[in-house]
């Protein structure tokens, strides 16, 4: 009796969390509604910002790919005024996260032909393709798949080669498992992913300090509602296998290629995949900046820029720009002793 009243009691309380869930999928959904427009691409609703190109444009057509466990705010909110009338933008909600629908976009390659297929629906012929985080994997499949459409890279903060021991956080790895996933994502991920967004966002930007209202205007909550937060797991899933294939072959890359990446660096090895990057594809350019952490499009979008337009063939000193970003971010101390360095890989931490 008691072992059914145990059952009993847990099949309860997973109700309980799944009712909770939902609520909270839903509040986020009412405070963070889309902001962009649709395109139905092979039969799945991609959301999606483009700014059309102004008559005296001086840049080429940017698109700009977010990392995990984001949305095309993450990018759109620092880059877009520092380039609003100089280009036309692309800013895209990738497969599976915030108003975007996962459709059968399962796979990196997938996601760069659901990105190709945007822009041919929006006339885009060729584009600089900017990537942060995990978007870094991203283009690099975008550039082997899409060589042709590809005018540059920015890679910004990236993951992109095999790491130690291809280990990845224990969350995704439940996440990506059938039915186990999905019962973890619907009861018990929104619930701790609320408690502890606060502090894996200073993670994430530390040393540098976290702008100010930063999680709601980015509307980082989006990927805690139970479909995002697996489509986000079964990326991570995959990422380590996909690196291991793909980048024997970042020697094809053409493309004229900018990488930005700070030593200070928490989330992922920026010693394993940027110096990777300058190494493997014969045009990158590896920029360093001193007490960077892993966000460069908040901290640093003056450089942003600059390395965009570097790739679009203009003249810049992207390493005198980064001695003023290393001059303003000297101070940063956020975090500082209370998240661990990744100066020396460590096969237990987990990818961004």
């Amino acid at each position: 009796m008691s072992l059914i009243c145990a059952a009993l009691l847990l099949i309860v309380f997973l109700f309980a969390l799944a009712g909770f869930t939902r609520a909270g999928a839903w509040l986020i959904e009412r405070r963070n509604p889309p902001v962009g427009e649709f395109a139905d691409i092979d039969g799945t609703r991609i959301h999606y910002v483009h700014v059309p190109a102004p008559p005296d444009a001086d840049l080429p057509p940017i698109i700009f790919i977010h990392g995990a466990s984001a949305n095309l705010k993450d990018q759109m909110l620092p880059l877009r005024p520092l380039l609003e009338g100089r280009a036309e933008m692309l800013f895209l909600d990738r497969p599976g996260f915030g108003w975007s629908e996962r459709g059968n976009s399962e796979t990196l390659a997938a996601q760069a032909d659901t990105i190709a297929a945007l822009m041919d629906r929006l006339g885009i012929e060729k584009a600089i393709i900017v990537g942060h985080s995990f978007g870094g994997a991203i283009i690099t499949a975008f550039a082997r798949e899409h060589p042709e459409r590809t005018l540059g890279l920015v890679f910004l903060a990236p993951v992109c080669h095999p790491w130690p021991g291809g280990a990845i956080a224990w969350y995704y790895k439940l996440t990506a498992v059938p039915v186990v996933g999905w019962l973890f994502s619907e009861t018990v991920a929104y619930s701790a992913g609320m408690l502890r967004i606060g502090n894996a966002t200073a993670c994430v930007f530390s040393p540098n300090d976290v702008p100010k209202g930063y999680i709601g205007k980015a509307s980082i909550p989006l990927v805690l509602r139970p479909p995002a937060f697996r489509a986000n797991a079964r990326d991570v899933a995959q990422l380590y296998d996909y690196v291991c294939a793909a980048s024997p072959g970042y020697r094809e890359i053409k493309a004229p290629t900018v990488v930005i990446s700070g030593d200070r660096d928490k989330v992922v090895y920026a010693t394993v995949h940027s110096v990777g990057l300058e190494r493997d594809v014969p045009s990158a350019e590896l920029i360093w900046v001193r007490n960077l952490g892993h966000k460069p499009d908040w901290i640093a979008p003056d450089l942003v820029v600059g390395a965009i337009e570097r790739a679009a063939g203009a003249p810049v000193d992207l390493q005198a720009m980064a001695s003023i970003v290393e001059s303003r971010i000297a101070g940063d101390t956020q975090g500082v002793g209370r998240y661990p360095e990744l100066k020396v890989p460590d096969a237990e931490l987990a990818p961004g």
